[in-house]
């Protein structure tokens, strides 16, 4: 990074700074942007579940002290050299896909997203808990005049995952989509398939999720404590797509008999444990399980665009940046309604 002799301030940083180590709140000197990197000055950071890669260490090779966050909402503060295209005060976001090598098989074919080196906000480079961040351009995502940056930095992780893989899912509108889950992601797969056309099961634990499912467009509830859901889901004909938002192997493997012809099974939950499937299962049918991760900057300009069409928008609760400590907790904790999002 370029380093000036002029320093032009302090900031509030939230990091980490070891594996397992608590988050503590420092003061740090404003960073410069080197070549083809911005500065931003951020208004908003989503916390995602994520983000316990970077607290409890669970991806290899990453640096610390560390700040997580992927999901940034803020304005353009400084252009580093070469940069074109972005202008201070500009509305910009940072989602998950925090930059690619440009040189790997993938990218050479455009595939951004399958980058063999992609750079993650908050584990390549410090993210979004903090008052200011460098990010690459290529990083970079225009944010749409109408979305607010609370607003805006959930879609930037859990908004595209949802969007991106419900749109190359394969499924058309009148057919059935089932969401497992109804937190962070599920909410906002439950009104991304909705808007799509598709006809919407929500998958939930308990009878008291039913009435927000369905205000939240989804036309059939679920309750997978009293019921089998793969039954269901087969009463009604078959599902063509699952999503699966919510981070349970086993709840996903129940999950797969209730496949219609030709379904599909698209995970996007992260979890370690393996999803147990026999060959049979999708034999019969010719049933699939596809993973699906984020998206390129472009892709979440699509969701943002997309939402700001059609209304969606995700439920969230906001804590300043001196929480984040608190923030992180609620968001572990599975009972925030639905998204926590830092604000500065």
């Amino acid at each position: 990074m370029a380093t000036t002799a002029i320093a032009i301030g302090t900031m509030k940083v939230a990091q980490v700074s070891k594996p397992e180590a608590d988050f503590q709140i420092f003061e740090r000197e404003i960073p410069e942007p080197g070549a083809g990197h911005v500065r931003i000055k951020v208004q908003a950071c989503g916390v995602c579940h994520s983000d316990v890669l970077t607290k409890e260490g669970l991806w290899p090779g990453i640096q610390y002290p560390r700040v997580p966050g992927h999901e940034v909402a803020g304005l353009v503060d400084e252009v580093g050299a070469g940069v074109a295209g972005w202008k201070k005060g500009q509305r910009v976001g940072v989602g998950w896909h925090g930059g690619q090598d440009n040189t790997c098989r993938e990218c050479r074919r455009g595939d951004f997203r399958n980058c063999r080196n992609l750079k993650i906000p908050g584990i390549s480079y410090d993210g979004g808990y903090q008052q200011y961040m460098v990010a690459p351009v290529e990083a970079l995502v225009a944010i749409p005049e109408t979305l607010s940056d609370v607003e805006a930095a959930p879609l930037l992780c859990a908004g595209i995952t949802t969007y991106n893989s419900l749109r190359h899912s394969g499924a058309l509108p009148g057919d059935l989509v089932a969401v497992q889950g109804i937190g962070g992601l599920g909410h906002l797969g439950i009104q991304f398939a909705n808007k799509f056309g598709y006809k919407v099961a929500a998958i939930g634990r308990g009878s008291e999720n039913a009435a927000l499912a369905k205000k939240l467009g989804a036309s059939i509830y679920i309750d997978s404590t009293s019921t089998k859901p793969a039954e269901e889901l087969q009463k009604l004909g078959g599902a063509q797509v699952i999503l699966a938002t919510a981070p349970s192997s086993k709840a996903m493997s129940e999950l797969i008999d209730g496949l219609g012809p030709n379904g599909k099974l698209m995970v996007v939950g992260a979890t370690f444990d393996p999803i147990e499937v026999t060959p049979l299962q999708l034999i019969s049918g010719s049933r699939s399980i596809q993973g699906w991760s984020t998206g390129t900057p472009a892709d979440s300009e699509d969701t943002m665009h997309f939402a700001e069409l059609t209304g969606v928008r995700p439920m969230i609760e906001t804590y300043p940046l001196e929480q984040a400590p608190e923030a992180y907790a609620r968001m572990m904790s599975g009972k925030a309604q639905f998204r926590v999002v830092l604000t500065m």
